[in-house]
Order: C-alpha cells, then sequence, then structure tokens
C-alpha cells in the first residue's frame, strides 16, 4: 500500500516538473524573441539619435536641436503612458509615430560633409546591424510559432511609421515633399499587395526597390541617407515579405477586411481606384510636352493611350460588376448565417469562380496596358509620375491577385435534383404494388425524412435545387424522362453549364441495379448515361449519382467501364442477416441520414470503415473521373460574358482573351499528372473522396 501510494506521489511529482519544465521552456523562448525585438528597437533608437546628433554638430542648426530633444520628450511620455497607465495602445501609436517621423529625418537632413566623421560612420553600422536584427526577429517569431497572423490590410505600426516619415518629407520643397508622399502610398500599397499574397506581388516588390532607388531619388536632386531608406524600408517590408511564405490564412480570411466590408464602402473603393487611374493617365500625358522625340511620343502615346483608356473602362466595369454579384452573395450569406454556411460556399454557388476566371484575364489586360503606358511616358525627372505609376502597379496586382485566387479556390456551381418513391414491394413482374395501411404511417414518416435530408445537404453546401419528387405510387418512365432531361439542360445565369449536376434516388430497384418505375418499367444506367452524353456534349461537367436503395451495387461496379465521362455514384449495401438483439435491421433513409450528418456536421462521430455496420457505404466513378477539373471560360464563354457586362466598343478583346484562353504551355506535365492520377484511382481508391464541393464520397 505504502509502495503504491509512493509511486503515485512520485508520478504526479515528475509530471507537474515536465509541465513546468515545458511552460518554461516555452515562455523562454516568447521571451527571448521579445527581447531580440526589443534589441533591434533600442539599436535603432541609438542610430537615431546619434545620426541627428552628427547632424546638429556639423550644421549647428536648432531646429535639429529642438526636434531631438522633442523626440526623447514624446518618447518619455510613451514610456510613462505605458508602464504607469497601462495606455499601451496609446503608447505604441506615439513611438512608432515618432520613430518614421525621425527616421525620415536622418534619411533627408543628409550632407556630404558628413562622410568623413567616425559618429556617422558608427551610425551606418548601426543602422545596418538594426536591419539584420529586425529580420531575424521577424524570421524566429515565425519560425517559432510566436506569430498569430489576422486578417489585416495595414498594421497599426506600418501605417503610424508610414504617417510619421511622410510628415518628415514635408520639411522639403512642396513638389518634392509631395512626391515622397505619394511614394509612401506607394510602399502602403506594396505592402499591402503582399501582405494579400498576390500573384505578382513579388515582381511589384522588384519593380518599386529598383525604380525608387535608381530613378526616383535621383530625379528629386537632394542628398538623402541610404542606409536609413533602407532602414525605413526594410524594417516595413520584412513581415509582410515573410507572410508570403508563413501566413496560412486562406484567400477569403486575408481578403476579410474588404470583401467583408458594406456595399458603400466598397462602392466607394471603386471609385477612388478610378479617381487614381485617371490621376495617373493625366500624368502620363504630360510626355506630351517633351518634343524632342516628337515623331516617337505622340503616335506612341495615342496608341497606347487608346488601349489604355479602353482597358480600363473593362477594368472599372469589371470590379463594378465583381461588388455586384459580391453584394447579392452578402444578401445570401447574411439570410443563411446561422446555418454556418461561409461566405466561399456562398460566392461557389453564386457562380463567382466563372466570373473571377475571366476578369483574371481582363485585369491582366489592364496591367500589362499601364506597363506599356508607363514605358512610353516614362518622365525621368518627374517623380510625382513614378510615385503614381508604382501607386497604380499594387492597385491593379491586387486586383488581378483577388481573381485569381478566387477562381482558383472557390467551388464550382451545382445542381441537385432528388427524387423519393417511397415503396418496399414489388410484384412479380417488377411493377411497384401500393403497400398495406398498417406501413403507410411508418413509411410516411420515414420519407418525409429523406426529403429533409437531402433538403438539409442541398441547403447546407448552397447546391441550387431543381426539385424534389416524392411518389407513393410510382413514376412513369416518360415522366422521369422529362424531368431529368429538363434537370441536366439547366444552366447558370451566367450562361454556361452547372460544373457537378448531383441526382438523388430512393426507392425500389431490381437485382441489376434498375429503378423500379410504374407501369412495369425500369430506368438503366446505360439509358442515364445516353441522356447525359446528349445533353452535356463536350461540356466538362460531371454527374454525380446517389442512390438509397437495395441493389446499388451493380451500378457503382457498372460506372467503373464508363470512357470519355465524369460520373460518379455513391451507393449503400445493407446487411442481409443483422442480429436483431444487437442492432435493428437497416431500412431505405438510413444511409441518407448517415450520409447528410457526415457530410452536412463537422463535429459528426460517424466512422464508415467501423465493423459491424448494418449499412455500408460504397462509390465507384468512371475511368477518367481523376481528369476532371472545373470548367475554365471558353472563347464563347468569355463572348457571352462580354455581351452581358460591356459596351460594344470594347469587343475586339475578346478574341485576344480567347486566344489567351487557348494556351496550353505545360501539357507535357499536365499529361503526365494525368496518368499519375488514374493510377492512383484504379489501384488506390480512397476511402474519403473530396468532391471539391464542399462534400464527400465514402466507402466502407
Amino acid at each position: 500500500m505504502c509502495r503504491s501510494l509512493r509511486y503515485c506521489v512520485s508520478h504526479c511529482l515528475y509530471a507537474a516538473m515536465t509541465r513546468l519544465e515545458e511552460a518554461n521552456r516555452e515562455v523562454n523562448m516568447h521571451s527571448s524573441v521579445r527581447y531580440l525585438g526589443y534589441l533591434a528597437r533600442i539599436n535603432l533608437m541609438v542610430a537615431i539619435c546619434m545620426g541627428l546628433y552628427v547632424r546638429w554638430e556639423k550644421t549647428a542648426d536648432a531646429l535639429i536641436l529642438v526636434i531631438f530633444i522633442l523626440g526623447l520628450f514624446v518618447l518619455g511620455i510613451a514610456s510613462i503612458l505605458y508602464y504607469y497607465f497601462s495606455m499601451e495602445t496609446a503608447s505604441l501609436s506615439l513611438s512608432n509615430l515618432w520613430f518614421g517621423f525621425l527616421l525620415g529625418l536622418l534619411c533627408f537632413l543628409n550632407n556630404s560633409a558628413f562622410k568623413t566623421d567616425v559618429k556617422e560612420e558608427a551610425t551606418k553600422y548601426l543602422l545596418l546591424s538594426a536591419i539584420v536584427l529586425r529580420i531575424l526577429c521577424a524570421l524566429v517569431e515565425r519560425i517559432c510559432g510566436c506569430i498569430h497572423h489576422r486578417p489585416t490590410l495595414l498594421t497599426s505600426v506600418e501605417f503610424l511609421e508610414l504617417v510619421g516619415f511622410a510628415i518628415a518629407s514635408t520639411t522639403m520643397l512642396i513638389e518634392k515633399s509631395m512626391s515622397i508622399i505619394l511614394l509612401v502610398m506607394a510602399l502602403a500599397m506594396l505592402i499591402i499587395d503582399l501582405r494579400m499574397k498576390s500573384f505578382l506581388a513579388i515582381p511589384n516588390l522588384a519593380i518599386f526597390g529598383a525604380i525608387a532607388s535608381l530613378l526616383f531619388f535621383p530625379s528629386l536632386q537632394i542628398p538623402t541617407n541610404p542606409f536609413a531608406l533602407a532602414c525605413f524600408f526594410s524594417c516595413l517590408i520584412s513581415d509582410p515579405l515573410l507572410d508570403v511564405y508563413f501566413s496560412g490564412l486562406s484567400v477569403t480570411e486575408r481578403w476579410k477586411p474588404y470583401l467583408y466590408r458594406g456595399k458603400i464602402c466598397r462602392r466607394l473603393s471603386v471609385i477612388s481606384v478610378g479617381v487614381i487611374e485617371l490621376i495617373f493617365f493625366i500624368l502620363a500625358a504630360f510626355k506630351l510636352r517633351y518634343l524632342d522625340l516628337w515623331y516617337f511620343v505622340i503616335p506612341g502615346f495615342s496608341i497606347f493611350g487608346i488601349f489604355w483608356m479602353i482597358c480600363h473602362v473593362i477594368f472599372f466595369i469589371t470590379l463594378w460588376g465583381f461588388h455586384t454579384k459580391l453584394s447579392d452573395c452578402h444578401k445570401v450569406y447574411y439570410t443563411h448565417r446561422a446555418e454556418n454556411n461561409s461566405l466561399d460556399r456562398v460566392m461557389a454557388s453564386k457562380g463567382m469562380r466563372h466570373f473571377c476566371l475571366i476578369s483574371e484575364q481582363l485585369v491582366f489586360f489592364s496591367l500589362v496596358a499601364t506597363a506599356v503606358l508607363g514605358a512610353v511616358s516614362w518622365q525621368p525627372t518627374n517623380g510625382i509620375f513614378m510615385s503614381a505609376f508604382l501607386i497604380v502597379l499594387p492597385l491593379e496586382s491586387m486586383a488581378h491577385g483577388l481573381f485569381h485566387e478566387l477562381g482558383n479556390c472557390l467551388g464550382g456551381t451545382c445542381v441537385g435534383y432528388a427524387v423519393v418513391i417511397p415503396t418496399n414491394f414489388c410484384s412479380p413482374d417488377g411493377q411497384p404494388t401500393l403497400l398495406p395501411p398498417e406501413h403507410v404511417q411508418e413509411l410516411n414518416l420515414r420519407s418525409t425524412g429523406m426529403l429533409n435530408a437531402i433538403q438539409r445537404f442541398f441547403a447546407y453546401h448552397m447546391i441550387e435545387t431543381y426539385g424534389c419528387d416524392y411518389s407513393t405510387s410510382g413514376l412513369t418512365f416518360d415522366t422521369l424522362h422529362s424531368k431529368i432531361k429538363s434537370f441536366l439542360e439547366l444552366r447558370t445565369a451566367d450562361g454556361p453549364r452547372h460544373d457537378t449536376y448531383i441526382l438523388y434516388y430512393s426507392g425500389h430497384s431490381h437485382g441489376t441495379g434498375e429503378w423500379a418505375l410504374a407501369g412495369g418499367d425500369a430506368l438503366r444506367l446505360d439509358t442515364l448515361l445516353e441522356w447525359w452524353r446528349e445533353k452535356n456534349g463536350t461540356f466538362c461537367s460531371r454527374l454525380i449519382i446517389v442512390l438509397d436503395c437495395e441493389n446499388s451495387q451493380p451500378w457503382v461496379k457498372e460506372v467503373r467501364k464508363v470512357n470519355n465521362q465524369y460520373v460518379a455514384v455513391q451507393g449503400a449495401e445493407m446487411a442481409r442477416v443483422v442480429d436483431i438483439e444487437e442492432a435493428d435491421p437497416p431500412q431505405l433513409g438510413d444511409f441518407t441520414r448517415q450520409w447528410v450528418e457526415y457530410n452536412c456536421n463537422p463535429d459528426s462521430n460517424i466512422s464508415w470503415s467501423e465493423k459491424g455496420r448494418t449499412v455500408k457505404a460504397m462509390y465507384g466513378m468512371s475511368k477518367h473521373w481523376s481528369d476532371y477539373t472545373l470548367h475554365l471560360p471558353t472563347g464563347s464563354d468569355v463572348a457571352k460574358h462580354w455581351m452581358i457586362y460591356f459596351p460594344r466598343i470594347t469587343y475586339p478583346l475578346v478574341h485576344l482573351a480567347s486566344w489567351l484562353c487557348g494556351l496550353n504551355l505545360f501539357w507535357v506535365c499536365k499529361a503526365c499528372f494525368r496518368c499519375l492520377r488514374r493510377l492512383k484511382m484504379s489501384w488506390f481508391l480512397p476511402t474519403v473522396l473530396d468532391t471539391g464541393q464542399g462534400f464527400k464520397l465514402v466507402r466502407s
């Protein structure tokens, strides 16, 4: 007894000490990272103080001394607010604003006489060490998991330091000050572009760095401190640049501060973008004042200016149309918010993916037109034009990145049709018969449960519902034929066919899997696939058939022999012999209830692979199912999109867009991946297959 008690006490002490050591190790790690950040900040503050002291010492300018003393006084106030009044937000805001302002002064108050001073050399090394420490701190924070990424466009630290830097530029002439303020705005746009992980963010970063360092500051003809500029740029860019790799936020999470804004705010943002684009075009037109190469400037600007205007009319209409569709998605999202529907699923159901894929190409034209117009009308002595150019590029890059990522991540459109024929009895000739009265009430309850479950499935996954037909006396072949053909002809509001068609059936079936219909008729899988080929044609939609009947296994096996079509069958197998003492015998509707619960409840504990299941799931797919990709816009789709949203004057660009749609530069790699996917699906069929629409096919 004493030995057991001693063992328990020692084990508890060991577990407690182990947990304490882990907690201390975690605290020490977080503290070390935090102290590294403090060291980088203190190092930067010492560099700023020493640099301003050198400038006061060499120029004897009393204003520098006043600003220097005022800066120390402000930092002292910030420390008092932080430690004595617990006003952390106000303290950090004040200190960040002054850090940006003082670093800006250090950049712009430069002179060749400072280069020979030893303290100036020390300032340079301190600035370089501040850059290294800041980047190292940002990297270690992300490697150690000390950063919790949140959806934001600009952090308060970045915004205040940018504002402080812009205020420091007001010490110069108004034209040069305006150029630097616009450059600060361009840097803010670049930071947002990187944080949103836009497709062209890294090239934009390279362009910004090259133009700002090689062309912009030399054009202002003012002495600048390159080390202070590099420190300011690196400290602001390090976090968003590293987050391109380390941030795990999804597309809609990253864009949440913008996508979830109100309708008026988003409309005003589109108008603001249009005003900025117009200002850039006006600044580009100043090139016409330089008539040295008039034979090149005037024709070039006329041709590419008209092309730029047409492309940006399209760009503006595209943004406006996107926000119109997004507003429709918001209405649905807030209406069904209680059902835990995400905005992603709502946008997918509204055909936003198709819209974004086409819009991506149109915005890319605008981006190319801006780059060409900027090159043709380049003004090497106009800093305002360069800054405007560096503002417009990230704006259009963000629009292109948003459409590119939404087009790749959103699911396609989906439409569903359900047929429920509640009969468990069949005459010898195969015709459904009426049920005995004692079974009618029980079967009606079970059939109502099936209808409610499949309607819940359609609503949860934002699947457009064609209808849910319920008939106790059965459906005739002609009636079902007309219903299914009408269902397979459905198209989206924008014109193209839906990406996925879901056909659900619950009722009696023959031993070969055929659906038992009224009048002794039956529906075979070959007949259904013939209707599908007739309606689908060359379009790359897919058909998913969900069966809750006694004999779904023949169709599951038969569909695996289908070629050149994307068809899948999700079926169920009911146990023939069941121990009544352990479980109830399986009935029609049990599989539907469990499958819908599995696909509509993320916290569901249903396990399809557990032993002793009375209802087992199975699925099969056509040979080329793994080749399926969501529909990409064709030339006719682009033309229809153009006719709906754009004026006829822009129609010649349809051919260019169609040509880009037809490019297939990586066909060899795609062919290899296609073969590997086919081998995987034929040899190692997964237990759970994600359809890409939010629901899964399963097998036991």
